[in-house]
């Protein structure tokens, strides 16, 4: 017999065929002399009935040890099902129990769970509705992510999860050190002696790959990095993590111009493959989770994006008939809900905000030539605000060592960076996305610690 994934059977298998699958029970009846399992296997939302007939040998046996949880092996003929709700059910011939599931403590039966409750058992939610669609999902934005670049000429990177630099200039840092934290070794001044650490100086979890992957674009032109990324930010909302993972392209011989336009191409791609590669599971979200899912994607991949600065973006607020729980004023960041007023109620799609104050900007970002602004975008998407935040480089020298210094932080720590405005510098641009903000937004999901498998937060770091 022949092995087969639930999704293919579904899609294509025809009565009559002789196949193998393996799954986990979801559910199971007995009537007039038959049981009905309902199995998967996690390659789609829905289930393959299985029909038992108490001839089968060893029936009884093999019944009692089969529920719900239960990981099975069955082989068997397909039939045209009498039912409603699915075409083909497979009619058993042979079974085998690989692992029992105790119905008295299994906690995934058939009724709803809280997303709260499944947190706890995050070893066991993937076999869920939700959380099989949203990793499924999740497979599809990377599938798509890997297939943009790789079409286009880029060359994925890895870049290093240690390093002595912050990149964002932030402080949310995890330190990494192999010291004794019962006799941490000092100086005379009573500072931590770091030359006596593995690496010999202080050293931290990577907040952004973006600096390493500047490198390697003045090589190769055209690069991005897809990793994981650590924030020390003791926050508990229902946007943030502690690991998650960022994708970062950067482009030798780019401006902002260039940079904006790939970032729309971008995120219109992602979409596009989602929509049609996991259309049973957007289905599901747009049903079960938030009936806008469907809307915001069409809304992405058939709009083009609004594009105006800072600056007006800011007289538009400030004339705004809303009352922001924030204040608007020139000069600060935008909160949320002024990136979401402008994506959602006033231009009702995509907006791409360029040229913020240099002060609330990052230092490696290009300045322009009123000495106020920096060639910086941010893509504002409705009901999320921002997911995409990217610049053009400073590739400039003195201006970036000005910059530098402005910021509080040493030149030599960044004589490397500094040394790629020394030895044939270029124009070159990138961004950043956060992939777990990206998977949220696609599938409607309330809190983005159910978009990642095992979920880094304050106080837990359970699995």
């Amino acid at each position: 017999m022949i092995e087969h994934r639930i999704a293919t059977i579904l899609r294509s298998s025809q009565p009559e065929e002789t196949l193998v699958v393996h799954g986990w029970v979801r559910t199971k009846r007995e009537l007039k002399g038959f049981t009905f399992l309902e199995i998967n296997d996690g390659s789609c939302l829905a289930n393959l009935q299985i029909v038992i007939n108490q001839d089968l040998p060893h029936y009884q046996t093999i019944i009692k040890q089969i529920n719900t949880g239960a990981s099975v092996e069955v082989g068997g003929v397909l039939v045209a099902s009498q039912g409603k709700g699915q075409r083909i059910e497979l009619k058993a011939e042979a079974v085998q129990v690989y692992g029992d599931a105790d119905p008295e403590t299994y906690p995934l039966q058939k009724k709803r769970h809280s997303f709260e409750f499944l947190r706890s058992i995050a070893h066991l939610r993937s076999r869920t509705n939700s959380f099989g669609a949203v990793f499924r999902v999740r497979n599809a934005c990377a599938t798509a992510i890997h297939q943009f670049f790789q079409q286009r000429g880029f060359m994925w990177v890895h870049t290093p999860i240690l390093t002595a630099s912050d990149c964002e200039g932030a402080g949310e840092l995890f330190s990494v050190t192999s010291l004794n934290l019962q006799d941490i070794p000092r100086k005379e001044n009573q500072e931590v002696d770091y030359s006596q650490d593995f690496f010999g100086k202080p050293t931290y979890l990577t907040v952004s790959g973006q600096l390493e992957a500047e490198i390697m674009a003045m090589a190769f032109t055209n690069v991005y990095t897809f990793g994981p990324t650590f924030r020390a930010e003791n926050s508990h909302t229902s946007r943030h993590l502690a690991e998650f993972w960022m994708v970062e392209p950067e482009m030798a011989f780019c401006d902002l111009e260039g940079d904006m336009n790939l970032a729309e191409e971008f995120l219109k791609h992602i979409f596009r493959y989602v929509m049609e590669n996991c259309e049973q599971d957007m289905e599901f979200f747009n049903q079960r989770i938030d009936n806008t899912v469907l809307e915001t994607a069409e809304n992405i991949v058939n709009n083009q994006f609004e594009r105006l600065s800072y600056t007006d973006a800011i007289q538009i607020l400030e004339k705004a008939e809303v009352k922001f729980d924030y204040p608007v004023e020139w000069g600060l960041d935008l909160q949320s809900e002024h990136e979401r007023y402008l994506a959602e109620q006033l231009f009702k799609k995509p907006v791409i905000v360029t040229d913020y104050p240099a002060q609330i900007k990052a230092f490696y970002m290009k300045l322009n030539n009123d000495e106020k602004t920096v060639r910086a975008m941010d893509i504002l998407a409705p009901k999320i605000g921002e997911i995409i935040g990217g610049s053009q480089r400073e590739e400039r020298l003195d201006i970036l060592e000005r910059r530098v210094l402005a910021q509080g932080m040493k030149p030599e720590d960044l004589w490397w960076y500094l040394d790629l405005r020394r030895y044939g510098t270029v124009p070159h641009a990138g961004f950043g996305l956060g992939f777990e903000r990206l998977v949220q937004f696609m599938t409607g999901m309330g809190n983005i610690r159910d978009v990642i498998p095992f979920p880094r937060t304050p106080q837990s770091a359970e699995f």
